[in-house]
């Protein structure tokens, strides 16, 4: 028999509904049309013949008969390729770093065009689902300041945080963070597109006599087709140093074996939050709990500190068969905000190792393994965790979360001897607390002490002029690394490597001879803390 939504809802076209008897009319019509849906009445064709549609054939014709296929290659042919934009300071990659490079070099004056590949900015907050710019904030913490912490405090105002359970730090909800990321950049006057890739970079020969190289634009490719943006300057902002790749750049990279792993960040539905709550609370974590899972190193004035953490939870469900033994060291990690409507997001619970970012064979075999071992993370926390009896699968992140791949050789390489013992640099863009996490060394901030971060690890060493880095793939040793991977820190270089840019076209001048005076007093009136 037809549903009364069937009836209700037959033939419905958006207008204002009659009322008395042409509404008892408009009614038994719909229901005549739905019974003779529900029949198998052969039924009437609307007519749309009104929409006309437009016929189009892609420019120049396909490339039937123009391919040259060799052995292990192809070779295409020649083509033009429509330039579809200009402007003076191109950002690749919207994520916490991209976006603080664009507002940067928007606020320091520049005509700014910020490109990025998924449907969203946000980068790892918003596709990984990692919603937290920094959630190392325990007592003591000297923080850094500028476009990171603004985000931060817009996401609060649009009701888009909770604080994070054992500090002062931010939860962020990673969907309301779109509309922040959005709203941010419609204000600002930067030009942004999505769903977009660079696959190529534009460089030349500089007119100087020097010898070096310049980029001077990247190809894209889109639903648009392949297409061209010329830029003054270019700031890789892809977290895996694309760009310059792509430019021809020197970069190092760590065999996949012994890279920082990838995770594969999910959410869940239908949790009894107070009982999980109790349940935290009648068995605390601490950060020294984390070397059961990881050979960890610390100072020891981290291994009281409370953490989100779960482990031995895993260790249970498998003693119980809830999940195969084999798979354990996937398992074990921290939880984060939890809602009133019964939802655990960012739950960082399921890790592989022996990923390599850049290889597309490898990624896609990351994200089908680890969504397959959110499923047995599931079945454990329904297990072994009160308050879980009953959770489902909210939602996967749209990609696994990446930690570690290519890093530029830079002007400046920083250390670990610098980011732990408070280094300081003349061309300092920006500070970030001593919080070091990632090749099994985790130190958190509570002693107050800080380092400077240098201009020169953007900077491509014997490179390409007028590209900057920005972000995780800066120049540094692991330990180092193991620092400005956090997204706090990438939010600092990327205001740094905004204001440069901009600053370089301002003075005529490449980036890497940019005035870092001038730099540092726009960096100052943005509200950086630079020391």
């Amino acid at each position: 028999m037809p549903t009364v939504e069937e009836f209700e809802d037959a033939g419905s076209d958006g207008e204002q509904e009659p009322e008395g008897e042409a509404a008892a009319q408009k009614y038994e019509s719909r229901a005549r049309r739905a019974v003779a849906r529900w029949s198998g009445e052969r039924q009437k064709v609307p007519d749309r013949s009104h929409l006309k549609a437009e016929l189009r054939c892609r420019p120049g014709g396909s490339s039937a008969g123009r391919v040259k296929v060799l052995a292990k290659h192809i070779v295409e042919p020649t083509k033009e390729v429509p330039i579809m934009d200009r402007c003076e300071v191109l950002v690749v990659g919207g994520g916490p770093a991209g976006l603080s490079a664009a507002l940067a070099a928007r606020r320091a004056g520049a005509d700014v065009v910020l490109l990025e590949r998924y449907g969203c900015f946000g980068g790892t907050i918003t596709t990984v689902g990692m919603e937290t710019l920094g959630w190392y904030r325990y007592e003591g913490t000297e923080d850094c300041e500028g476009i990171g912490r603004e985000m931060e405090r817009m996401a609060e105002r649009m009701g888009g945080t909770t604080k994070w359970p054992y500090n002062d730090s931010d939860c962020l909800d990673a969907e309301q963070f779109k509309l922040v990321a959005d709203t941010l950049i419609k204000e600002s006057g930067v030009r942004p597109f999505l769903h977009i890739w660079v696959v190529e970079a534009l460089v030349r020969p500089m007119d100087d006599g020097s010898g070096r190289q310049s980029i001077f634009g990247i190809i894209t490719e889109s639903k648009s087709g392949r297409q061209a943006v010329l830029a003054d300057r270019v700031i890789d902002c892809t977290g895996d140093a694309d760009i310059a790749h792509l430019a021809g750049c020197k970069y190092s990279v760590l065999d996949a074996k012994d890279a920082l792993g990838v995770t594969t960040v999910f959410s869940a539905a239908n949790v009894d939050t107070a009982r999980f709550k109790a349940y935290v609370e009648s068995h605390p974590a601490t950060y020294k709990d984390w070397s059961r899972t990881w050979a960890q190193t610390t100072q020891g004035k981290e291994d009281h500190l409370r953490s989100p953490y779960l482990d031995v939870e895993f260790e249970r469900a498998a003693a119980a068969g809830a999940i195969p033994k084999e798979l354990l060291q996937n398992f074990g990690g921290s939880w984060s905000a939890l809602s009133n409507a019964g939802e655990a997001t960012n739950l960082n619970l399921v890790h592989l190792s022996g990923v390599d970012p850049t290889d597309v064979r490898s990624l896609t075999q990351a994200e089908m393994d680890g969504r397959a071992n959110v499923v047995h993370a599931l079945n454990a926390l329904r297990h072994a965790v009160p308050g879980f009896e009953n959770a489902k699968l909210r939602n996967f992140a749209m990609q696994v979360g990446l930690r570690d791949s290519r890093k530029l050789v830079g002007r400046y390489s920083l250390t670990g001897d610098d980011v732990c013992n408070q280094a300081r640099f003349d061309d300092a863009i920006g500070i970030f607390p001593e919080f070091i996490d990632g090749y099994n060394i985790l130190i958190l901030p509570t002693s107050g002490r800080y380092f400077q971060v240098p201009y020169g690890c953007m900077v491509p060493k014997d490179g390409v002029e007028n590209l900057l880095v920005a972000g995780r793939a800066v120049a540094g040793d692991r330990v180092s690394h193991a620092a400005m991977r956090n997204m706090m820190a990438c939010t600092v270089t990327g205001q740094g490597a905004g204001v440069a840019a901009a600053i370089s076209v301002r003075q005529g001048v490449t980036t890497s001879s940019v005035d870092i005076v001038q730099v540092r007093a726009e960096l100052l009136r943005q509200g950086v803390r630079l020391a």
